[in-house]
């Protein structure tokens, strides 16, 4: 009936399940995410919380049936692991039991669910109806938002600080939150005084759970980041002597030597991942390390083309392969872009900054690396220096006392400065300089622009008006 579908409706809106966490099919590549978590399962671990999430990607994915089947599987997981705390432990499964067979218009087993569910809370708290706080929903709510990318960083690490409230020894909430850091430090690149900020939560998390690979390899390379770089290789060389087929292990230890400028140990130890599993992560990172051994071989006075041009080849085969993976891997077009330009490819590095800039979940962080790039871009490659300024504008105006609005200012201020030492600069870019000298507090220096600036075009108002401000305020 109308009234019992209402309710019905209202209910699962209370429910806490995948379904009501608002995690959106459009921010990521459903594909990628399945061949993720499935990967997960096989080489790590298969436990409700993963089959719960892949449930929820076949759902998003319109296969209804391998989404029951998922669920079926995170069932018999919690039957096997918790034979003793089974209604606790299936809330979520059980919250999405009924929001699938809501969709597939079967209401009285969606009903089913949904009863099962308040219930159950009943039992577990006095005053829940169907909301019940504990620790393992935020916990299982922070994995997902988690596996949905950096948009939900900030929430996962919210569901984390709350599982650990109630849980603080929990290793496997210790691990999520050690990772949600490595992640949000990774992803916002501030490499200043808070770029240690996952440096307890990892080490804490190996120390609850020695087992726990993942842990050991993220605290590898956030002591290399730290220039702790030999410490970091101990942890690198125990988790392969440990893991020596594991693909997780792998792709970062890749990445560790990659980073360290052993580009042919890290490409080996890539391809050994890259048999076990197809990722799109492991062929952006072979990018990079072909992209590496090109620079180097570029400090040579006169490099073989042939060794140049196979290098360049190869880089773009594995960035190209990693973004038909994953069709949201911005920074794998940024790269692509990159490599087509050195080989004057302007076209397609266009065509690939296009569709870098067309992703829907692009952050404040990864538009100003667009800007900062694509003024590169214009600046290295294709010599349109005044397109160049413009970029680093765009990048500048976003947001103020980012690691890339200083990038974009860097880059802005030693262009400017060529064009002038050059003498090919003019007002504008005087006027550009003078307000990059008053954005670093440098008064006397940005006047001097200012006053060059209004010499040569006396009749601009902008100039002189900054200029008046500039020398009230000294």
């Amino acid at each position: 009936s109308i009234v019992s579908k209402k309710s019905l409706e209202n209910s699962l809106h209370q429910l806490e399940c995948h379904f009501t966490w608002y995690l959106p099919k459009e921010d990521v590549d459903l594909e990628d995410l399945e061949e993720k978590i499935v990967d997960w399962m096989e080489f790590l671990k298969a436990n409700a919380t993963n089959y719960n999430l892949l449930s929820y990607v076949c759902y998003l994915n319109n296969s209804e049936e391998k989404a029951l089947r998922n669920l079926q599987k995170a069932e018999e997981e919690v039957q096997k692991n918790n034979p003793d705390d089974i209604s606790r432990r299936s809330l979520v499964t059980w919250g999405n039991y009924a929001w699938i067979y809501y969709h597939m218009k079967k209401y009285e087993d969606a009903q089913t669910y949904v009863s099962k569910v308040e219930d159950s809370c009943k039992k577990l708290s006095s005053t829940a109806e169907r909301k019940i706080q504990l620790p393992e929903i935020y916990a299982e709510q922070g994995w997902a938002l988690l596996t949905f990318g950096k948009k939900y960083y900030e929430r996962a690490k919210k569901c984390f600080e709350n599982a650990l409230r109630n849980e603080p020894d929990n290793p496997e909430f210790n691990t999520g939150y050690a990772i949600t850091m490595y992640r949000l430090e990774d992803h916002s690149q501030r490499h200043s005084e808070d770029a240690s900020l996952s440096l307890k939560p990892l080490k804490r998390a190996m120390k609850l759970d020695p087992e726990h690979v993942l842990s050991m390899v993220l605290l590898a390379l956030k002591l290399q980041d730290l220039n702790r770089v030999d410490e970091g290789e101990g942890y690198i060389e125990e988790a392969m002597q440990k893991n020596p087929d594991l693909p997780y292990v792998l792709r970062y230890a890749g990445k560790f030597y990659r980073r360290k400028g052993e580009e042919d140990k890290a490409i080996e130890i890539l391809n050994k991942a890259l048999n076990m599993t197809p990722s799109a992560f492991l062929h952006h990172q072979l990018g990079l390390c072909y992209r590496g051994k090109l620079g180097k071989l570029k400090q040579a006075r006169y490099p073989p083309q042939d060794q140049v041009n196979r290098l360049i080849h190869r880089s773009i085969f594995h960035f190209k392969t990693a973004i038909e993976k994953k069709s949201k891997f911005f920074s794998a077009y940024l790269d692509l872009a990159l490599m087509y330009a050195e080989e004057k490819r302007y076209e397609e590095a266009e065509e690939a900054f296009c569709k870098a800039y067309q992703i829907n979940i692009l952050s404040i962080s990864d538009k100003q690396e667009f800007y900062l790039r694509y003024g590169n871009f214009h600046n290295f490659y294709k010599k349109l220096h005044s397109e160049a300024i413009k970029y680093y504008l765009e990048g500048m105006k976003i947001e103020k006392d980012t690691y890339y609005f200083h990038k974009c200012k860097t880059a802005l201020k030693k262009l400017l400065e060529r064009r002038i030492q050059r003498g090919v600069g003019d007002a504008t870019d005087f006027a550009i300089l003078g307000f990059v000298h008053k954005l670093n507090g440098e008064k006397h220096e940005a006047i001097k622009c200012y006053e060059k600036a209004v010499a040569l075009c006396p009749d601009n108002e902008e100039y002189l008006n900054a200029l008046c401000e500039l020398q009230l305020s000294i």
